[in-house]
């Protein structure tokens, strides 16, 4: 592998992985502790992720535990969870904080997928976007004398067979995260 394509498929990685990031968030019917990545809890004055302040657990496909670990945290998290736009009720025993997951409606799963559809095009756009950026690197090598123009279409051959594959990949990752969001 050349520079180009090295730097191609390092961007095109960080692409697949915000785009699994954000398929993580999207809520389905299973509980899945993910979707508290991005909840702060104001902890002592200091925003702090629900994470590092309880443990997380899955008792049941539509349940999800929170067991603070400091008890006086209890009210922050529940109030940090009411906030959010998780759109969960939480139910607080004085210990745990409970969290079920109701199965969403036919037309709730629908605009999920579409909110699916909308992060895999993100995603796409970012691998197009890596591609642009190696093709460019590459044109200016080639335009500096570092590389021939044989080299140059070697090197644009190489990156294209790399975007199409990542291209391949957030397509696989739609249809799965897709096919989990419409699981009844």
């Amino acid at each position: 592998m050349s520079e180009y394509t090295d730097s191609a498929t390092r961007r095109m990685d960080k692409a697949i992985d915000a785009l699994k990031a954000n398929f993580a968030r999207i809520r389905t019917g299973r509980a899945n502790p993910h979707v508290l990545d991005s909840i702060r809890v104001d902890y002592y004055g200091v925003p702090t992720p629900i994470t590092q302040l309880a443990g997380v657990k899955v008792p049941e496909a539509s349940m999800l535990v929170v067991e603070p670990w400091d008890k006086t945290s209890l009210r922050a998290i529940e109030k940090a969870i009411m906030d959010s736009d998780l759109g969960i009720t939480p139910s607080n025993d004085g210990v745990t904080i409970r969290l079920p997951f109701p199965k969403p409606t036919e037309e709730r799963r629908r605009e999920l997928v579409k909110e699916c559809n909308k992060y895999a095009e993100e995603g796409k756009v970012a691998v197009r976007n890596a591609r642009r950026h190696a093709n460019e690197k590459a044109e200016r090598a080639e335009k500096d004398g570092e590389i021939t123009e044989d080299d140059l279409k070697r090197e644009k051959k190489a990156i294209q067979k790399l975007t199409d594959d990542y291209s391949k990949k957030v397509d696989e990752l739609l249809k799965a995260k897709s096919a989990e969001v419409m699981e009844i």
